[in-house]
């Protein structure tokens, strides 16, 4: 990871090392009972194994060399110039600075949503996108510096990859479901006595690939509310200014808010992506925390207030 200025934050970043280790050993068990399925099944369900591994690491690759350039076009964003958007590139030319670290492209979506994200598998092939919303939403100069700092800790921390990896887990359980699913609906028809036993092995694969998708999904939702507390920390330390990314939160949480959910909806794609989540489950308060990409804004807020006292005492 190349060094920049954001400070590491020791206890999120363990966290996040034991989630990634929790994510391998569940890999780990899903391979070790996928081969003695398949052992049973005289291979054939490894060779399903084996193609969505295949294809899945295909899938993780593009979306890791083209996070940038999807992302982009799913937001109908474009990318501005300095002539075009002197101030915007004038906020994000202070962070670099301050970060020491190479400046991204910078884009601009045509969404009232107020809302920004960042991407890219490192700093140089990253993508800083703020909506129009945003830039409307009436943020001062420190708060949208704050909200900015807050994505290029992304960039630095290299969430983006990170992400993806973990997600791996999930893409190849997901794809051993439906070949499994898929398998057993072209195939059935045409079993006869002599290999229900593949059939029965054929459902044991799809009930643990459902499972193990399951815990992934949760582990991978953790690990991502885990990176927007480290950001909210990196940004907030990195432009001493913890007030103003708080004012900044409550500000875009409240402007989406006032958005239609149907508005919403279509940004559901960049959802784990964006600086405030544009959906929330709309479940209890225990299965809000448990699903949400992000954390609440009340824990955030209070995660700022620490930071808030710990540049106080520093001073």
């Amino acid at each position: 990871m190349a060094r920049t200025r954001y400070a590491p934050d020791r206890g999120l970043t363990a966290r996040m090392t034991a989630t990634m280790f929790l994510l391998g050993l569940v890999f780990v068990a899903f391979i070790a009972l996928i081969i003695g399925i398949g052992l049973a099944t005289h291979g054939s369900t490894a060779v399903i194994a084996l193609f969505a591994v295949v294809l899945g690491g295909g899938m993780l690759i593009g979306s890791l060399f083209y996070s940038d350039k999807i992302a982009l076009a799913t937001a109908g964003a474009q990318v501005v110039t300095p002539q075009q958007a002197p101030e915007l590139h004038g906020i994000v030319d202070r962070i670099c600075a301050l970060a020491d670290m190479p400046k991204p492209r910078v884009a601009i979506a045509p969404a009232g949503m107020p809302n920004a994200f960042a991407t890219g598998r490192n700093s140089e092939h990253a993508v800083l996108c703020v909506t129009d919303g945003l830039l409307r939403s009436g943020l001062t100069n420190e708060e949208l510096e704050g909200v900015l700092a807050h994505e290029m800790s992304h960039v630095a921390h290299k969430d983006v990859t990170v992400m993806t990896i973990a997600s791996f887990l999930g893409i190849i359980a997901g794809l051993m479901v439906r070949f499994a699913f898929y398998s057993e609906l072209f195939g059935g028809g045409r079993r006869n006595n002599n290999n229900d036993n593949a059939a029965l092995m054929v459902f044991a694969v799809m009930i643990v690939s459902v499972v193990v998708y399951a815990v992934s999904f949760l582990l991978i939702r953790l690990l991502s509310r885990y990176r927007e507390l480290a950001a909210d920390r990196s940004a907030a330390l990195l432009t001493g200014q913890p007030s103003a990314l708080k004012s900044a939160l409550v500000k875009v949480s409240q402007g989406i808010g006032r958005i239609p959910t149907q508005d919403l909806r279509a940004a559901e794609g960049l959802n784990a992506f964006y600086f405030a989540p544009a959906v929330s489950f709309s479940g209890g308060k225990s299965l809000s925390t448990l699903f949400s990409t992000h954390p609440s804004l009340e824990r955030r807020l209070a995660e700022l207030d620490k930071v808030a006292k710990q540049l106080g005492q520093a001073r």
